[in-house]
């Protein structure tokens, strides 16, 4: 009986340290501590916002760019009736610009 015990006190130590270990990767201390300071909380925020922001622009801004590049091309393959639709289109984009 006594050597069940030790076996299950072992086995709770070995999972006790691995969960220790894995909050530890986790950084849930430093996650905890941020919580408590809503400044910094805030400050992180409009951080990544600001990111994702810019990130969507610059990507919008290329994929934009592609599309009009491409609708070029097709224009200049002077297909009847879509070219005349794709040229109106380019010729209000650059009027807009």
């Amino acid at each position: 009986m006594a050597d069940k015990t030790v076996h299950s006190e072992l086995k709770l130590q070995s999972k006790t340290e691995e969960l220790i270990a894995r909050m530890e990767r986790l950084n849930l201390a430093e996650y905890v501590e941020m919580l408590h300071d809503p400044k910094r909380l805030i400050w992180i925020n409009f951080l990544a916002g600001t990111a994702r922001g810019i990130g969507m622009a610059v990507g919008f801004t290329l994929l934009g760019a592609l599309v009009i590049y491409f609708l070029q091309h097709l224009v200049r393959l002077n297909l009847p009736v879509i070219s005349d639709f794709i040229a109106d289109i380019i010729r209000m984009v650059r009027e807009q610009s």
